[in-house]
């Protein structure tokens, strides 16, 4: 060991430095090694105490003592009570990413059912982020795909629009949605606004759980209709209600004495957890997903669940009850926590029996099934990892893969993508779309579009980690093209002084026929794979994820573009105002035609705002 090599000894002696200037206040601690990196974030009832316990030498697990062998240098913040202290925890956890902490990556927003209230007829649309919009809110759901299943059966059931307000008010016909029994039709008086209404207060009360009811209501005016002889209205009852037994019967899983919880299991093997999430709401099961939390060497299930919930709820309502498959450190705190955040009472409840055993038992399963996927997957792309390493003569197994690719329509709706892959498979929440800003788009350049993009990532990845000590930095590069791509890329690396990067080319080759690729390294004769080749394969997939991204952004963007109107370039005319005055008149050009109090009669416009949206017409001729 060198003169200046970290110890168990110093890391024990920076640590009681500190205790003669601590005191017994709650707090947050961080432990930090010679480079400034933080190395752990904990919480404390009492910092001294806390931290007290680290600077005995002997009784630490492996992990601890590592920990305590790298501490240069220690940081406090003092809060004012223990469940301040957790919610700061979590937060700094999040945004420093310590390597001794237990750290959620997949942290991603989840979506919801809204049904608007500032319209007569209101539509029933799917809804992610900020609860801005006035309205009836149902969720969270699991994914887009379990919201979008439930609002193609409630317009079976319920026959809501899903049309925008503009298009409901330019409608002179009955659409397809009303042709196929999906829609009633309120935009041409099919329906009047009465009964949209009670169709709108059955379809809350089925998202808030209360599906007897409305089964009881449909069934007994469906005998009314039969009874009145108006057998048409009777078989569109009986169809609903068919589609309304579906509906339940699709739904799988639901408690029956669990109106609202999210169900929470973890499954922890040979150093990989897997927590699995399900939302149990109006007694109803709206989804489940997966996460794979990081978690540092020698962690155990208590401390991974608690860092879970608390790094989950950071930025989301909890539901009212939360059921743990294993108990947490903290169990009274991170409920204190939860309940102030929620702003009413969250219970923690590890069940032993009923119902709600049975639902965390489920949870479980699924938990223990997804990590032995997710395990078998990852040797599966370690071995193509290693074969990649092989074929293409690089130092080690690549840890970030980094795919590059340009789609346009003759130089319109330039767009770069760039996907990311690793050991994990395709990290999709790493991946980034370029909006092309150079004259390389309008002149279809794709080297000069391969330039701007390459140059706006390594440019922001020298800022942000010019010393190379994060994750985000790539060991391959691989580039859609061939040798003339290369020598390009090759360049624009060696200008920004990272030209240590390994990069591949990879090129359509003979007749562009899959399967006959051609490989391109800088200064270096092509070469080319085997055709059953499982590397070869992967590259395959690797470019064609790359395309498919590329694509749908251009895609994107210009289906942008053609919806966009002139208000689109009016300061103060953000989306829903740009909604509100297109419903109101109907078209941009009615609305450049409309004076000022005609403007200030739609919800949102003001007086200064509508002189302004009269002024940008006006002054357009």
């Amino acid at each position: 060991m060198t003169e200046n090599a970290p110890s168990i000894a110093t890391g024990h002696e920076v640590i009681q430095a500190y205790l003669k200037t601590l005191d017994g206040s709650p707090g947050v601690y961080r432990m930090l090694n010679t480079a400034s990196e933080v190395l752990y974030v904990g919480k404390a009832r009492n910092l001294r105490n806390r931290v007290s316990n680290y600077a005995r030498i002997t009784g630490h697990s492996a992990r601890i003592q590592r920990m305590i062998t790298e501490t240069a240098t220690m940081m406090f913040l003092t809060t004012r009570t223990e469940t301040e202290a957790l919610l700061l925890e979590q937060n700094l956890i999040k945004q420093l990413k310590p390597r001794y902490n237990v750290l959620l990556r997949d942290d991603k927003s989840f979506p919801n059912i809204l049904i608007p209230t500032d319209h007569p007829f209101p539509m029933i649309k799917k809804h992610r982020g900020k609860r801005s919009e006035k309205g009836h809110y149902f969720g969270p759901f699991a994914s887009a795909g379990a919201v979008n299943r439930t609002l193609n059966q409630l317009q079976r059931v319920f026959l809501l629009r899903n049309c925008t307000d503009a298009m409901f008010a330019g409608r002179t016909r009955p659409c397809l949605q009303y042709q196929i029994k999906r829609c009633a039709g309120p935009c041409v008086d099919k329906i009047s606004a009465e009964d949209y209404g009670r169709l709108v207060a059955d379809s809350k009360r089925f998202l808030d759980g209360k599906t007897t009811d409305v089964q009881a209501n449909l069934a007994a005016e469906m005998a009314r209709a039969s009874d009145a002889m108006e057998f048409e209205r009777a078989a569109a009852l009986r169809d609903r209600i068919k589609a309304l037994t579906q509906v339940q019967s699709a739904q799988g899983i639901n408690p029956a004495t669990v109106p609202e919880a999210d169900v929470i299991a973890l499954h922890l093997e040979k150093g990989q957890a897997c927590v699995q999430l399900f939302f149990i709401r109006a007694n109803q099961s709206w989804g489940n997903r997966d996460f794979y939390p990081r978690i540092p060497a020698g962690a155990e299930e208590p401390e991974i669940l608690e860092a879970f919930i608390t790094q989950f709820y950071d930025d989301k309502e909890p539901p009212r009850m939360l059921l743990l498959s294993h108990a947490v450190d903290n169990e009274d705190l991170v409920a204190q926590a939860l309940s102030e955040r929620a702003g009413r009472r969250v219970e923690v409840i590890v069940p032993q029996r009923g119902e709600k055993a049975e639902l965390v038992e489920n949870a479980a399963r699924n938990a223990r099934e997804s990590l032995a996927r997710k395990m078998s997957e990852s040797a599966t792309q370690n071995k193509l990892l290693g074969g990649l390493a092989e074929a293409f003569e690089l130092d080690a197994p690549p840890k970030r893969i980094e795919v590059y690719d340009n789609s346009h329509i003759q130089g319109t709706n330039a767009v770069g993508g760039m996907i990311v892959a690793g050991a994990d498979g395709f990290l999709k929440s790493q991946y980034r779309k370029f909006n092309i800003k150079s004259a390389a788009g309008a002149n279809s350049d794709d080297f000069g579009m391969m330039k701007e993009v390459l140059t706006r990532r390594f440019e922001r990845l020298l800022k942000d980690d010019p010393e190379r000590k994060s994750d985000a930095w790539p060991d391959l590069l691989l580039i859609d093209g061939g040798a003339g791509q290369v020598s390009v890329v090759a360049e624009i690396m060696a200008e920004l002084g990272v030209d240590d990067i390994a990069m591949i080319g990879v090129a359509k080759g003979v007749d562009r026929d899959h399967g006959k690729e051609e490989f391109h390294r800088a200064g270096q004769r092509p070469f080319a794979l085997r055709m059953n080749d499982p590397v070869l394969y992967f590259v395959q997939r690797l470019r064609d994820e790359a395309h498919r991204w590329a694509i749908g952004a251009h895609r994107a963007k210009r289906a942008k573009a053609v919806s966009a109107t002139p208000l689109d370039d009016i300061p103060g005319v953000g989306a829903a105002r740009k909604r509100a005055l297109l419903a109101h008149f109907g078209s941009a050009k009615a609305v450049s035609r409309a004076a000022i109090p005609d403007l200030m009669a739609v919800g949102g416009i003001s007086e200064p705002l509508a002189q302004k949206i009269s002024d940008f017409f006006n002054a357009k001729g």
